[in-house]
């Protein structure tokens, strides 16, 4: 019997072996743009206005010697708890930043058209309130902004109204997978503002994932086109990719700005109550279909919460804002990140294959030759060899990646000899039809 169960328990030991050797990979930086080399150990957490319109507030314990530059986190709809983004804000406050994170939405009970005017209105009260705070200490002259799906297009929406006074003319929009933009004011979505009037000096990123590029690559386009008086030397149009050659595997989706941390859970940080209504005013509010979350946005807010942090979180958001804020407030153009080959590296899995580069390109402007300098790329040969059946990657002359993939099959004709074979090409597209809004994934 023992005999019989040797082989099998040989077998058992050869298949878990890979697994147990799987490379890594790479962990937060020990110090420089995305690491952990922080000014504070310890993040103040408050919360200004009520609980149905009010912004959380946090920074670092410390009392700076100078102003701290402002970053404006704007959640995607239906995701108002800052726990959801919270390895996020405790990264960039304990870097010395002030981080605002406005509650625009009401949830079933404010309407998406609303949300760029309540996001405004937020930002310049929590801004007026913390203004003569000596631990606060906003910096009116370096305000950068976040935004993640909805949030996108709330975000430029709020550098294109910044002529009214109500919010400083923002350094950086930095947008993660854009969407949830409407194209008329019946349709359920953001409707963008004249984004014309967006500062010529603002610095315009946005991110998709490779699991949900294209409508969050369309949504990005628009909103770049329409914010046409920001020079293309100011804008970048940029992308994560997935990865599995290891294991956790890193996977680019639309949740995976989530980094879910328990010590910013909105229930910990209490918004004040709301103040008894007056039973004279008249009660003006209307239900809307608009207000009630999807069935994909739910879903959306519950992958955020099951989002582990992880190495897209360090090196491909974290590090890239850092590095993109820093050149914003110092005044530096896109082209500068370009030729920084720090600004796309993801590092190395822990056998030292590299992870899968970011992407960054400028947006062409029609009519324009668009005369930007190509950026640092690691040419590797990523191509498996040709087999009787498999798909062979192919690759455009840069080094990116296509959509199109090849198939080779052999086949053998009846009645012929057989070395007599012949190899069949096919090629296989693999854009997917996507069932979102052509404007973007979701709001």
């Amino acid at each position: 019997m023992r005999r019989c169960l040797l082989p099998f328990l040989l077998l058992g030991v050869s298949l878990a072996a890979p697994s147990a050797q799987a490379a890594t990979p790479p962990q937060q930086p020990a110090q420089g743009p995305g690491g952990r080399d922080y000014a504070s150990t310890e993040v103040v957490k408050r919360a200004l206005g009520t609980a149905s319109s009010g912004s959380f507030v946090f920074h670092g314990n410390d009392a700076p010697a100078k102003p701290r530059p402002v970053v404006i986190f704007l959640h995607s709809w239906g995701a108002v708890n800052p726990g959801l983004y919270g390895g996020w804000i405790d990264h960039l406050a304990r870097k010395g930043h002030l981080v605002l994170f406005p509650r625009f939405q009401d949830v079933n009970r404010s309407r998406p058209a609303d949300a760029s005017n309540m996001a405004e209105d937020l930002i310049q009260s929590a801004l007026v309130e913390l203004a003569d705070d000596a631990n606060a200490k906003p910096d009116r002259e370096r305000v950068a902004l976040i935004g993640h799906s909805a949030g996108v297009p709330i975000a430029f929406n709020i550098a294109a109204g910044t002529e009214s006074g109500k919010v400083p003319a923002p350094k950086l929009v930095f947008g993660l997978m854009p969407g949830g933009i409407a194209s008329n004011e019946k349709e359920r979505g953001i409707l963008l503002r004249d984004l014309s009037n967006v500062p010529t000096s603002t610095m315009l990123i946005t991110m998709s994932g490779d699991r949900d590029h294209l409508p969050s690559d369309r949504a990005a386009r628009l909103i770049m086109q329409q914010a046409s008086a920001v020079p293309s030397s100011r804008k970048l149009l940029m992308r994560a990719s997935s990865d599995d050659h290891g294991f956790p595997a890193l996977t680019a989706a639309l949740a995976s700005p989530g980094s879910p941390k328990a010590d910013y859970d909105a229930g910990a940080i209490k918004l004040p109550p709301d103040p008894p209504r007056d039973p004279k005013q008249r009660n003006t509010w209307r239900w809307s279909a608009d207000m009630a979350l999807t069935g994909p946005q739910i879903l959306l807010t519950q992958a955020l919460g099951n989002n582990g942090t992880d190495t897209l979180d360090f090196l491909g958001f974290w590090k890239t804002f850092d590095i993109a804020s820093e050149a914003a407030f110092a005044g530096k153009d896109a082209t500068a990140l370009q030729r920084d080959p720090k600004f796309v590296d993801m590092g190395t899995w822990s056998d030292g294959w590299p992870v899968k580069r970011l992407s960054a390109q400028m947006p062409r402007v029609e009519g324009q030759e668009n005369k930007q300098e190509p950026g640092p790329r690691r040419r590797l040969n990523m191509a498996p060899p040709e087999t009787k059946q498999g798909l062979a990657h192919r690759a455009d002359p840069e080094g990116r990646v296509s959509e199109k993939w090849t198939r080779f099959s052999l086949t053998r004709p009846s009645g012929s000899a057989p070395n007599d074979a012949l190899i069949h090409k096919e090629s296989i597209g693999l854009d997917r039809k996507s069932a979102s809004p052509v404007l973007g994934p979701m709001l």
